[in-house]
């Protein structure tokens, strides 16, 4: 079985006293292995968000199944950790503490977090420098620019060592050279932790940067309509993005997307 295994399900959103709703996704399947990164893209309101929420236990399927690491998802899965467009970052504590607040919450840290908290608080300096926030711990988010807190909001996705990491359109409010450089220290993260990575994103050329492979989902109700392997060689440098095997692949992305919406 992969590690995230999302079969034929189907998720509908049920105002309150309604048996109608709205009908997210439909007949979705998607496996991602372990270690691997997948991207997912596709047309505004095809239910990305909502395979991010069905595979992180925010939400559960109406029909079908979802699994991760081999367990039936049935309530928020604690091996995951979690980044978005806004980083939300709490602006009265310090970003070493805004990093932290995973393990306030997080068995089997949270039990430790008060006699272990100096040691927790070494940890948390120690990711920050390795995205290049060395000594910005101590600073509070609005003391940092937009791409620094997207850094220090990976750091806090990444403090519990999760085995998988989810992506939700984490650098859109960037501009295109800042984006570009946390590609490469997102890159660099999952090349030396391993971690299990599903990528949710509108740019393609992020997606075909980043991933191993792109799944296309279909417009409303959502569901998997392309598996694309991305075959360049790891580890890939910004350069690759101007070579034409790598724009081949983004146009073809974008054709498939162009279909989609019809």
């Amino acid at each position: 079985m992969a590690f995230v295994d999302i079969q034929n399900v189907a998720l509908r959103y049920k105002p309150q006293g309604s048996d109608e709703g709205t009908l997210a996704v439909e007949h979705l399947d998607l496996s991602v292995e372990r270690g691997e990164f997948v991207a997912v893209v596709g047309p505004s309101g095809c239910g990305k968000s909502s395979l991010m929420k069905l595979a992180t236990g925010l939400n559960f399927p109406t029909d079908g199944r979802v699994t991760v690491a081999g367990n039936d998802v049935s309530g928020p899965v604690a091996i995951a950790g979690m980044a978005f467009q806004n980083p939300v970052m709490l602006p009265w504590r310090l970003t070493r503490d805004n990093v932290l607040l995973p393990l306030e919450v997080v068995e089997p840290h949270r039990r430790s977090f008060r006699s272990n908290k100096k040691a927790y608080q070494e940890k948390a300096e120690k990711l920050l420098a390795s995205v290049g926030l060395e000594g910005a711990g101590s600073k509070f988010p609005w003391q940092l620019s937009g791409g620094m807190q997207q850094r220090a909001s990976l750091c806090r996705a990444l403090i519990h060592e999760p085995e998988l990491l989810m992506l939700d359109e984490p650098f859109g409010a960037l501009d295109a050279f800042t984006r570009e450089e946390l590609w490469c220290v997102i890159r660099d993260l999952h090349a030396s932790k391993g971690f299990t990575t599903i990528l949710v994103t509108h740019d393609l050329r992020e997606a075909v940067f980043l991933a191993d492979r792109v799944y296309v989902m279909s417009a409303r109700p959502g569901k998997i309509i392309v598996d694309r392997h991305v075959p360049l060689e790891r580890p890939r440098p910004i350069e690759v993005t101007y070579e034409k095997e790598f724009s081949d692949i983004v146009q073809e992305l974008r054709g498939h997307i162009a279909d989609a919406r019809q």
